[in-house]
């Protein structure tokens, strides 16, 4: 014989159990397999430790969530990543000459690697801009 399941308290501090395991999940996806292709899938879920809804989930949400590469803003990102070294190269070495010495290899190296750092940040936030001004202008963004 079962004992009915009391539902928990409106005060209580911990979810249900099962809306916690479901995470509120309520929407299924469905796809068709071929033998070979589900035993790849199921495969790869196994060598990676997973249940097989576990890794499908994981995999197509973070499929989902990856920016495709824009070339336009890679473009961009190289020139803004230019445009940082000259003007700092260009500033360092007018310093450094100011005080009779020469810019450092260990100083050109670090500008190039901040460059790198930032570049991809720098490119979006000037396409953001760039769109956000488009948008209030009113013009018709592409």
């Amino acid at each position: 014989m079962s004992m009915p399941r009391i539902p928990p308290s409106q005060n209580s501090p911990t979810p249900p159990r099962d809306a916690a395991r479901l995470g509120l999940r309520a929407k299924t996806i469905a796809t068709r397999l071929t033998p070979e292709e589900l035993h790849e899938v199921e495969s790869a879920a196994e060598r990676d430790g997973k249940s097989l809804a576990e890794w499908l989930r994981e995999t197509a949400l973070r499929s989902a969530r990856q920016r495709p590469a824009d070339p336009i803003e890679l473009l961009l990102a190289e020139l803004m990543a230019t445009r940082y070294v000259l003007l700092n190269l260009f500033h360092a070495t007018a310093l450094a000459g100011a005080e009779g010495k020469q810019l450092l290899p260990d100083s050109v190296l670090k500008i190039r690697d901040q460059a790198d750092a930032q570049k991809l940040q720098k490119a979006r936030k000037l396409l953001q801009d760039f769109f956000a001004q488009v948008g209030d202008a009113g013009v018709k963004k592409a």
